[in-house]
């Protein structure tokens, strides 16, 4: 009863209530906050991460201006539920290079965190065009045009540039031979061993099956290298985090 007593008079009084309230979101914010200026890393290092290929990062930024994110989300938790239907759980190091990340917030459509590989090519490029011809019930918009407007990556290096400014880690070498990297991708007959080198795992192909590289080439790059980077067969996590 005394207890309670106490606890009326502080709700009753705002401005002890306001003092109180104050030091208590202090103390839980210093737990929380403090431990953070002694790691180096918060984010456990895994095998296989690397920067966006220029191709794929001109596709993250397509997905990025056409809202993709706002039907899809990029983030698997570990859920048994959610991890039968799409794969292993999101590690925090698969979003290290995204800036802002694509864990999204709903899902109108599925999870994308591991898309790549699951669908062919030109399941992707009928997907674009029409979606309810590969998906019946599907409520996507068509992106047909993006067929139609061509790239030649006049400013890739300008977007490489701005990523790396927020952290990535693009080398000089991965600069100056960013636009060649951008046209060769999609090139099979370009010479890959450049790319690969600077970007491991990265797939070479004519992606929407047309000679010019368009739009529908870079998202498909993009959306084809989800989820493709960690051989999560190997994976075993750091106990110590």
């Amino acid at each position: 009863m005394a207890i309670l007593k106490h606890h009326a008079k502080i709700e009753r009084n705002v401005s002890l209530l306001f003092i109180l309230s104050f030091l208590v979101v202090s103390i839980g914010g210093i737990v929380q906050i403090v431990p953070l200026f002694y790691l180096e890393n918060t984010i456990e290092k895994v095998e296989g991460m690397r920067p966006y290929s220029p191709l794929e990062l001109k596709g993250r930024d397509i997905y990025l201006r056409e809202g993709c994110y706002v039907c899809h989300s990029q983030m698997i938790r570990p859920m048994r539920d959610e991890v039968e239907r799409y794969g292993h759980y999101s590690l925090a190091a698969e979003s290290m290079y995204d800036h802002p990340f694509q864990w999204g917030s709903k899902r109108t459509g599925p999870d994308l965190a591991r898309v790549g590989g699951r669908y062919s090519d030109e399941w992707h490029v009928q997907h674009m065009i029409a979606p309810k011809s590969v998906v019946p019930e599907s409520i996507m918009p068509s992106y047909a045009f993006l067929m139609n407007r061509q790239l030649d990556g006049q400013y890739i290096g300008d977007l490489m540039r701005t990523h790396r400014i927020v952290g990535v880690p693009y080398t000089d070498e991965m600069m100056e031979n960013a636009r060649a990297d951008f046209l060769a991708q999609a090139d099979p007959d370009a010479d890959h061993s450049g790319l690969l080198e600077r970007y491991p795992g990265a797939q070479t192909r004519n992606f929407d099956g047309q000679p010019e590289l368009t739009e529908m080439d870079a998202i498909i790059a993009y959306m084809q290298m989800l989820g493709t980077l960690v051989d999560f067969s190997t994976f075993v996590p750091d106990p110590s985090r």
